[in-house]
């Protein structure tokens, strides 16, 4: 009667886990990735999963997913108390852990329906029954608190729409284990909050979810307990209760960071870099304004912080400065004093500005080309005459992964191997490489772990020091509060605020930005 008493509590214990991973290993040639990951989930928990980039959570999520099936790694996986062996994506989707991972995987051109439904549609002898379709797409949607239209073509939405719809497909595969890969990267404040409300009301319906973010407010807002992995093992896992960020950030860098904005004190020295009225206007609408009118100065000795909110006008306003932006802009810009004229990237490249963009992948780096092809893309005439020179092109590159500190097993590794903030790394050898008078940043450090981050702060305070302009573009506000000595608030294309650092707070920085004058 006690043994049977004993199984009965053994296994009410093993019920409280809906998924458990034990030994977990995987290896790429000359690279362990994972190392003896044992995580425990509990059914119904929000489980976050930290970890500096490169520290194998897309790995360990890749297995948990099915991109690496069984056999392809070390350990075992148990969902529900039993052992389950994935062969692909599909198998996970059956036993229902479903992945939404950075790169959301919608096709544009259908409908909110049918890529909700994608491959599962409901129909009869192959022919898709549309209303069907319809009514099941619109009970997700209103179980989610959506306003969407099921059959809006999804191209027309927005980042943060896509993310939900993403949600969306997910619950339609009935998923119990939904995991979220950096879900809130790319979303502005408001969007992110919905987000992580229907996390919330998720939870309440039993989906267990593992949550991967490197934005640790969120992690606390959201989790009820904290797995940590550091270069491929597994750190440990604490409950919320009474955890805090510093705590998540020594589990997940192994060192106290005893500020995570390394502020310099500062003179301000003389004008550098000035805009005159400049004026970028819509590529598909005729004469609608996306920046009306705005005029700035950026100082030697200082970083220059540009804010506001999603839409603002602020990437247009850069890109527009860089001279890439396809839609018509007006205005004056000048460099130590001398006007200078701007119609593409080359010109901007040799009057000594450098644009780091927001979206490293599509638009800073070519993923399958090589870590030294990448940092010398922008300045093939430096490595070059009437050819390339391989040994030439070898020592610089060399040079700027050793002086950013680029984690790689080599220069000729393919760029797209490499972590987010490695990646990030890339992009600002290839533009330091051009040796500019003016650096524009934007969102920097997104989709970056805290340790990353702070290496690219001293970056950043570096290049002040050498005389370098820095304009620093982001939407975290902590951020820009964190590393800049003047912010510039940019709402609906115009200049709201001009603010100096120490009159400065979150607070002033939302009333402009939401239209405060």
């Amino acid at each position: 009667m006690l043994k049977q008493v004993e199984n009965k509590e053994k296994s009410n214990a093993e019920q409280k886990f809906i998924l458990e991973m034990k030994q977990v290993g995987k290896s790429f040639p000359g690279v362990r990735a994972l190392d003896n990951i044992n995580i425990k989930v509990k059914a119904g928990d929000v489980h976050a999963l930290c970890g500096e980039n490169g520290a194998g959570k897309s790995t360990l999520i890749k297995i948990l997913s099915g991109v690496y099936p069984t056999g392809t790694y070390e350990g075992e996986i148990f969902l529900n108390g039993r052992k389950i062996e994935l062969k692909n994506i599909n198998d996970a989707e059956e036993q229902g852990i479903v992945c939404i991972h950075q790169e959301l995987a919608l096709v544009d051109e259908l409908s909110v329906q049918e890529n909700i439904f994608l491959g599962n549609e409901p129909n009869f002898a192959g022919l898709i029954k549309w209303e069907e379709l319809y009514i099941k797409t619109k009970k997700i949607l209103n179980e989610l608190g959506l306003d969407i239209d099921p059959e809006e073509p999804v191209k027309n939405l927005g980042i943060g729409q896509k993310q939900l719809v993403e949600i969306a497909k997910a619950l339609s595969k009935n998923a119990k284990v939904l995991i979220l890969d950096e879900p809130t990267s790319a979303l502005t404040e408001k969007e992110s909050h919905t987000l992580i409300n229907i996390v919330k009301k998720l939870q309440k319906k039993g989906v267990t979810s593992i949550y991967i973010s490197h934005k640790l407010d969120e992690v606390l807002e959201i989790a009820d307990s904290v797995s940590a992995i550091r270069d491929g093992e597994f750190i440990g896992t604490k409950s919320n209760k009474g955890l805090d960020k510093d705590t998540i950030i020594f589990m997940m860098v192994g060192r106290k960071l005893e500020k995570l904005y390394p502020r310099k004190e500062r003179e301000r020295k003389e004008c550098g870099f000035e805009v005159k009225n400049l004026m970028v206007y819509d590529t598909q609408v005729q004469n609608k304004k996306l920046v009306d009118n705005v005029s700035f100065k950026a100082y030697k000795g200082e970083i220059l912080g540009i804010a506001g909110l999603m839409g603002a006008g602020r990437t247009e306003m850069v890109s527009s400065i860089f001279g890439v932006f396809e839609g018509r802009g007006t205005g004056e810009v000048y460099i130590n004093g001398e006007k200078v004229k701007i119609n593409n990237a080359v010109d901007a490249i040799n009057k000594g500005i450098a644009l780091i963009s927001e979206d490293r992948k599509s638009e800073g780096l070519v993923l399958n080309m090589t870590v030294k092809e990448n940092i010398s893309l922008a300045s093939l005439d430096k490595v070059s005459k009437f050819a390339i020179y391989d040994n030439e092109e070898l020592v610089t590159a060399k040079t700027y992964v050793d002086k950013l500190s680029v984690k790689t097993p080599g220069i000729e590794t393919a760029v797209g191997n490499l972590s987010g903030g490695n990646q990030q790394k890339v992009v600002i050898g290839k533009w330091l490489l051009t040796q500019p008078k003016v650096l524009i940043l934007d969102e920097p450090t997104r989709g970056i772990d805290v340790g990353a981050k702070f290496e690219i702060y001293e970056i950043i305070n570096k290049l002040v020091d050498e005389g370098v302009i820095v304009i620093v573009i982001s939407s975290e506000l902590e951020e820009v509060l964190g590393i800049s000595d003047r912010i510039l608030v940019i709402a609906e294309g115009r200049l709201a605020a001009d603010l100096d650092i120490k009159e400065a707070t979150q607070e002033k920085i939302m009333y402009y930005a939401t239209g405060g004058k």
